[in-house]
């Protein structure tokens, strides 16, 4: 995935300390502390992290190098008043406390923070001895509007387990391991949380669940030959942590956290830390590359031609400009974009299309009438309480076409996303309008806008952003310009099935994998692995291009829907009238990956 620079800002409490390690086979001495650990990483991940934490003088040679990156503040001590902990490890991911000196770490509370105001994009409390002063940190900061995060450790969950349910549950992002979520909790597989709140819960070698609301989702640990896993959890929050304050999507926040974490366990306490950036990225699956070359070919042609433009989202297709409730329509409605083809069970068959007014509408066209119809007949239908509250029977009558037949593919489906999407709306007491009031407001408002998707059913599940980002591109090409975007924002490719299919003709990715080529080909459902090996390198690729050609994402995503529509799926592609047919690859027997999600 594209790395971008100037990650957000950390404000980090939580302190360093001077431990003793029993690994397996030897004992070692090394500084730590969860708040070093995540420290540490969120600053190789990019942020810039600030450190409220008991600051030694004169500082130990063991803790110049955090004080050299980071930024420390707080009380200042001897480095005999520094905190102290003895751990065991037993291997595959299992330790023990042994011991523990917390020091002057005591005196990390609200009333000490400095006296200016302390400006970070999410501020975290690492574990500390007494959960109630975490739960008084969390509110401090939150009666200041300020993001929440937090994290615990087994003996506080087993001791103070009320304390540390609170904690969870009025922070934003709360972190935690498997054995952790199990006391807390006692859940077999993961906790549905509060909407609008983030738990990431680490499972040693079997990687970690990123959990929004009641969606969950696993991301697989990196195989790695663990020397000393002190500190990985904590590594793993800080890489998170930064991605989180950039903007990005949690699953992908969780990928890098996953990767930072398996580089750490390799070497004796925070040493992988301690090298330069960039810090670990998640591995590329190398049967799907991005070809640079073809990259740099179409971006010139792109950048070439002076008539490309943003689209401005208006037309029969669209609400007129100004309608009251145009707003209602673009939530609800881009909410549902996606799975518009049908399968066997072993293949892709055809695009859906259907009947509607006596014209013959594909997919996409035919989910605008069906709300289009609901803005003209029954606005109400579009606000979040109705899509909530909707029955099966409803909703299906909102999709019969001409026949009386309601048979888009994986209707079902389409019903679980209204309906998640009201209810999490509800839920947070949010509306389309007040979501795009609180962006706008903000320095980063694409940033804001997404992030706040990211809580939204029908929104949050896609890692990559798909429905949301199209989402935010119509709202800010609009003639009302619903959103703005600031000018150091740069909006994500719109990576759905169509535009895998022009990566895949065109060249802009090419597929190694004979195996997964012949899939593709024959037009076969793919599991999930094979999917993202294929849509991670299509938005890629997509970014590159757009970067390299100088136009909008906007204008970009256009050029290639207009250039899609001489590539089809059913009928042989017209290159003569193909815009691209000059410096395409032509691998016309290609086909996008068929694999049944909602994502797009």
């Amino acid at each position: 995935m594209t790395r971008r620079d100037n990650l957000g800002s950390l404000f980090i409490i939580g302190g360093a300390s001077l431990d003793v390690l029993h690994l397996q086979n030897e004992t070692k001495k090394s500084s730590g502390g969860a708040g070093m650990y995540t420290a540490l990483a969120a600053a190789r991940a990019g942020a810039r992290v600030t450190m409220f934490a008991p600051r030694p003088d004169p500082m130990p040679p063991e803790l110049a190098p955090l004080a050299a990156r980071v930024h420390w503040i707080g009380p200042i001590v001897s480095p005999a008043q520094l905190p102290s902990f003895e751990i065991a490890h037993y291997g595959n991911g299992k330790a023990e406390l042994v011991g523990a000196r917390w020091g002057a770490e005591a005196l990390l509370t609200p009333e000490n923070l400095p006296d200016e105001k302390i400006d970070a994009d999410i501020v975290y409390c690492g574990p500390l001895a007494d959960p109630a002063r975490q739960l008084a940190f969390i509110r401090y900061f939150n009666a200041r509007d300020v993001r929440t995060a937090v994290g615990t450790y087994f003996r506080a969950v087993s001791n103070f387990t009320a304390t540390v349910r609170q904690t969870q549950m009025e922070a934003d992002i709360f972190f935690c391991n498997e054995n952790e979520a199990r006391g807390l909790w006692q859940f077999q597989d993961a906790p549905r949380i509060a909407a609008g709140k983030i738990l990431f819960v680490t499972r040693s070698v079997q990687g970690a669940d990123v959990i929004q609301g009641a969606c969950c989702t696993r991301v697989p640990t990196i195989a790695a030959k663990e020397f000393d896993p002190t500190g990985a959890g904590d590594t793993f929050c800080g890489t998170a942590l930064a991605h989180l304050a950039n903007g990005e999507h949690p699953i992908q926040a969780a990928r890098y956290g996953v990767a930072a974490a398996s580089e750490m366990i390799t070497r004796l306490g925070p040493a992988a830390l301690l090298q330069p950036r960039p810090a670990p990225a998640p591995p590329q699956d190398e049967r799907v590359r991005v070809d640079s070359a073809q990259v740099e070919k179409i971006a010139a042609h792109i950048a070439a031609q002076s008539e490309i433009r943003e689209f401005d989202f208006c037309g029969e297709n669209f609400p007129p400009v100004n309608h009251p409730a145009a707003l209602d329509f673009f939530f609800a409605a881009t909410a549902q974009q996606f799975g518009f083809w049908a399968d066997d069970g072993t293949r892709y068959i055809a695009p859906y299309r259907a009947r509607w007014n006596g014209h013959e509408l594909k997919g996409s066209d035919y989910l605008s009438a069906v709300y289009l119809r609901l803005l003209q007949t029954d606005a109400d239908a579009l606000t979040p309480a109705r899509q909530a509250m909707a029955s099966e029977t409803e909703f299906a009558n909102w999709y019969r076409a001409d026949d009386g037949s309601a048979n888009m593919p994986a209707l079902n489906l389409h019903f679980e996303v209204a309906r998640a999407y009201g209810r999490d709306m509800q839920a947070l007491h949010w509306t389309p309008r007040e979501i795009l009031g609180r962006a706008n407001a903000s320095d980063k408002p694409l940033q804001t806008f997404l992030q706040a998707l990211d809580h939204i059913g029908g929104y949050k599940e896609d890692p990559l952003r798909k429905k949301a980002t199209l989402l935010a591109v119509i709202l800010r090409q609009r003639p009302e310009q619903f959103l703005r975007v600031a000018p150091a924002e740069s909006v994500p490719p719109i990576i759905d099935y169509h535009l895998m299919r022009s990566c895949l003709r065109t060249g802009l990715i090419r597929v190694d994998d004979d195996a997964l080529r012949q899939k593709l080909e024959r037009r076969e459902l793919v599991a999930a692995d094979e999917e993202w090996a294929v849509r991670s390198a299509a938005y890629e690729a997509i970014s590159r291009t757009q970067s390299l050609s100088g136009k909008s994402m906007g204008a970009v995503d256009w050029f290639f829907f207009g250039a899609r529509r001489y590539c089809p799926e059913m009928t042989e592609p017209d290159c003569a009238r193909c815009t691209l047919d000059a410096v395409c690859a032509h691998a016309k027997n290609l086909f996008q990956p068929a694999r049944r999600t909602t994502f797009y």
